[in-house]
Formats: structure tokens, C-alpha cells, sequence
């Protein structure tokens, strides 16, 4: 090869490749946070509720369902003042409580998954409305029976690629 289409080819090879990456950037989550925050996740017994949980958004508080095992997953970045957002899961009423608390471009995403009759299944993703209020909140009522074990996954994306935590809790 002529050193003349070498250096064509090279120029070629290296604008492939750098179309190829800048896709790849370009197609990341706006904001992904990179590490993932730093998660606190606390789980409660609800047979002897009422219980209260303070945290900077709006404190927690879970009501007495006996049985039930609620969670509440926190997470932040840098300081634990700097609170990014939270999931809860209420085994009264089955509703899971979705927080986002900074309006940087990011959201967090939560899925349930649970098993009925032998069979894993696993709601739609969700994530709390992006609006310009300071806090975001998002409920959805599961409407699971009784007795049902759930794992509340919260994710950095909506593929479900970027697993933050895990918490488990009964319906």
C-alpha cells in the first residue's frame, strides 16, 4: 500500500472510530450519576406500627399492617445531607412511594418484582414526574395480595442497566 492511502485509510479508521464514541456518549443518561449514590436502606416489621423515620424530604412513616415488612431506600451524593432521592414501599395499601429531590437532569427509575402462584412477575418501570418543583413524587398502588414478597429495585436508568439498590420487603 502507497504510504499516500495509508495515511487515507488511517484518517478513515480514526474518524470510524471516533463517530463510534461520540455515539456512544451521546446515547448515555443525561446526568447518570457516576459512582452511583450511596444508598441507606432501612426495612420495618409493620405488626406493630405506627412508625416514624425522619429523613431531610419529609420523614417517613409507615402504618401498621401486621404481617407486612415495609423498606425505604435513600440515596446520596458526597455528604449524606445531599440527598438525591428515595423509594418506599408501604405494605399497607401495597403503594410504593417514588422521590426525586434535585433537579439535575437525572431521574431515578424503580421496579417491582414479586411472586404470585409460583411465577415471577414484574410491574412496568417508573420514575417520579420531571417537573421544576423542588421534590418529585410519584405513588403507585401495586395492588398485590397479602402475604406477597417484593423486591423493590431502583435503577440510574430506564433500560434497567444501572442497578443502584435492592431492597426487600412483604406485602
Amino acid at each position: 500500500m502507497r504510504i499516500r492511502n495509508r495515511a487515507t485509510a488511517l484518517t478513515s479508521a480514526t474518524a470510524i472510530a471516533a463517530g463510534v464514541l461520540f455515539t456512544a456518549v451521546a446515547a448515555a443518561p443525561a446526568q447518570a450519576y457516576s459512582p452511583n449514590p450511596t444508598t441507606y436502606i432501612t426495612r420495618q416489621v409493620t405488626d406493630n406500627c405506627p412508625c416514624t423515620y425522619g429523613d431531610l424530604i419529609d420523614g417517613t412513616y409507615f402504618q401498621k399492617d401486621v404481617g407486612g415488612t415495609a423498606v425505604k431506600i435513600m440515596g446520596t451524593v458526597g455528604k449524606p445531607s445531599n440527598i438525591v432521592g428515595k423509594v418506599e414501599f408501604h405494605p399497607q395499601g401495597e403503594k410504593l412511594w417514588i422521590y426525586d429531590t434535585k433537579n439535575d437532569g437525572d431521574a431515578l427509575y424503580v421496579r417491582v418484582e414479586y411472586t404470585i402462584d409460583g411465577s415471577l412477575r414484574s410491574t412496568d418501570m417508573y420514575k417520579a414526574p420531571g417537573t421544576p418543583k423542588e421534590i418529585d413524587v410519584r405513588t403507585v398502588d401495586l395492588n398485590l395480595p397479602e402475604g406477597t414478597f417484593v423486591t423493590v429495585l431502583w435503577y440510574d436508568d430506564a433500560d434497567g442497566d444501572d442497578l443502584i439498590a435492592v431492597g426487600r420487603g412483604r406485602a
